[in-house]
């Protein structure tokens, strides 16, 4: 076994930096990193699903879920950064599971992974394309509601959310760092937009809005965690940047942490002031920052909003589809994925082959698939990788107690061991057929890998 590990560690450094195909441009700083992470965290899960949230699951103590999922982040986020800082590497949580738990686990972790990127990035596009929508209906444009949603909703496709997912994959086509650039640009849109939003309605909050503040009891407030736990995927995505962050030791922790206390911050401001303006009764809509300006006579606002939103959705899915694609390059250069996938091109720095595949399987998503139905699966996939980086933290800790650790986990192992504890606390909120499909998906992950993937991959030689 310990011959095995030692082949682990020595392949896994063969794959991550000896290929000159494979190997990704070193080109994004911290407030990249931060940018991404905030990109990514701030976008459904206040455009979206607030409005959800708290008319069908948790009411005015949606600011409690959204405390509760923050709280498991915060602890699953230290974790992340000892990892990112010490480990490194573009495949995130698969790699970290590489290296501590061994390759069968990492696999199922990294499975795991791509259904978790896959589905976030095509439910994020959904919800993208109802303010596309708002907004065209601002201007009396007008598309038939069977381009706007897909057969389970009875339209016909979603045709906008394959728009921009179409256009999102071919901005990383063109490069990391053009599509870092275009972040930081839609985050300072967003953040400008939801501090506009504040400003305007904090002053018509009513408490008696907040009256009864928990409609649908405590297990209303974690069922509201455990959804809202779709937007916290977030700082997993900032890790799968090791490889191309200039100096990755300091500035993936940074991202990491001060992304997820920014973003944190922001959805209970936001929460609490839309409940506080517009009774929960009345905030089941895929627009509900909109529909609050609306409420109060703010049609112009209503309408930056919308733009906002867009932009906030586009960060998001960018970001998303950014580290699905890297995560897929880590496990193809360890050959648990065909090697067709670990080219990257020698003009662009990216991996071309498998953002175009990823761009047809996320649009077909987008367009066929409704919201609601892909959130409850991003969350447990989310919830599961957050467990195997905190128990990596603590195995780790173990087996390599002299590894280099430029950033260390507080009060380890009781940081990790409650990141563990709380994921596994939300996952139980989750409905039932949430576990079906993600037990389903996984059963479908170890036949791959017991008939293909075990028998090339680079242990194996």
């Amino acid at each position: 076994m310990d011959k095995k590990i030692q082949a682990l560690f020595r392949t896994k450094k063969i794959s991550t930096t000896d290929s000159d195909s494979s190997s990704l441009r070193r080109s994004l700083s911290t407030f990249d990193l931060i940018c991404m992470g905030i990109g990514a965290i701030v976008g459904a899960g206040i455009f979206v699903l607030t409005g959800i949230v708290a008319a069908t699951k948790a009411g005015p103590a949606m600011v409690l879920s959204f405390v509760l999922a923050g709280l498991t982040s915060a602890f699953a986020a230290f974790s992340y950064a000892e990892l990112s800082s010490s480990v490194g590497g573009c495949g995130s949580a698969y790699g970290y599971a590489y290296r501590s738990a061994g390759e069968l686990f990492a696999w199922i972790i990294g499975w795991d992974l791509l259904l978790e990127y896959l589905i976030s990035a095509a439910a994020v596009a959904n919800g993208w394309s109802s303010y596309f929508n708002d907004i065209l209906q601002s201007f009396h444009l007008v598309i038939s509601p069977v381009w706007l949603n897909g057969p389970f909703e009875g339209g016909i496709i979603n045709l906008p959310a394959i728009l921009v997912v179409l256009l999102t994959g071919t901005l990383l086509i063109l490069g990391v760092k053009l599509s870092a650039r275009f972040n930081v640009l839609m985050v300072c849109i967003k953040l400008s937009v939801i501090i506009l939003f504040i400003l305007l309605t904090c002053r018509h909050v009513n408490p008696a809005n907040w009256h009864p503040f928990f409609p649908f009891h405590w297990h209303g407030v974690l069922a509201g965690a455990a959804l809202v736990f779709f937007a916290y995927i977030g700082f997993d995505a900032v890790s799968t940047a090791a490889e191309e962050t200039i100096t990755p030791q300091i500035s993936l922790p940074i991202g990491i942490i001060v992304s997820l206390l920014v973003s944190t911050l922001l959805y209970i401001v936001v929460t609490l002031v839309l409940t506080g303006v517009v009774p929960y009764t009345q905030l089941n809509v895929s627009s509900p920052l909109s529909l609050a300006l609306s409420h109060l006579g703010y049609r112009m606002g209503a309408a930056i909003i919308d733009l906002g939103a867009i932009a906030g959705l586009t960060t998001v899915i960018l970001v998303m589809f950014y580290g699905l694609t890297r995560i897929l390059l880590a496990m193809s250069r360890d050959k648990l994925l065909p090697t067709f996938f670990i080219n990257v091109n020698s003009k662009t720095g990216t991996p071309i082959r498998i953002i175009v595949i990823i761009m047809v399987i996320n649009s077909t998503l987008a367009g066929l698939f409704p919201l609601t139905v892909l959130a409850d699966l991003v969350n447990i996939g989310t919830l599961s990788a957050f467990i195997i980086v905190c128990a990596c933290v603590i195995i780790l800790r173990h087996t390599k107690p002299d590894m280099e650790r430029p950033f260390k986990t507080p009060f380890s192992p009781l940081i990790p061991g409650l990141g563990i504890v709380s994921c596994f606390y939300l996952i139980a909120g989750l409905p039932s057929i949430t576990w079906l499909r993600f037990l389903i998906w996984l059963f479908i992950g170890l036949i791959i890998y017991y008939t293909y993937s075990r028998h090339h991959s680079l242990v194996k030689e």
